[in-house]
């Protein structure tokens, strides 16, 4: 399964493009879809401190962006990429109509993503391996 990701690149172009439309959306496409409401947002789980929908979006793309990329010398590329692209997506709701920034959903797309980096350091790391 993981060498699916790195050899269809593509997925992780796509799944990215998915995200990246979903963000800029005026509205909820979930909630349009749902419940014929743009203005509702379906929630997986109830919140804590942080968005759970938004971490479970960055968890996602993230481990689909760590899995294409696992065997590259572009990994700190990627982990850069993604921090950036979950903080200006939310930023960017600062100025979308019908959004609204929310420091709660900022925390739970930049949580998502440093699990996975975080899990992939241990994982990689010689000194914890057995």
């Amino acid at each position: 399964m993981f060498n699916f990701f790195k050899k269809y690149k593509i997925f992780f172009y796509l799944i990215n493009l998915l995200l990246i439309f979903i963000y800029l959306f005026p509205g909820s496409i979930f909630g349009c879809i749902l419940y014929n409401d743009c203005r509702i947002q379906p929630q997986l789980t109830s919140d804590f401190l942080i968005s759970s929908n938004h971490t479970y979006a960055f968890l996602i793309l993230s481990m689909i962006g760590f899995f294409t990329y696992k065997e590259s010398k572009n990994l700190k590329v990627l982990k850069i990429y993604l921090i950036l692209l979950s903080v200006i997506l939310e930023g960017l709701h600062l100025i979308i109509p019908n959004r609204s920034f929310e420091l709660s959903d900022l925390f739970g797309n930049v949580v998502g993503v440093f699990v996975i980096i975080i899990i992939n350091f241990f994982w990689n790391n010689e000194k914890f391996k057995s």
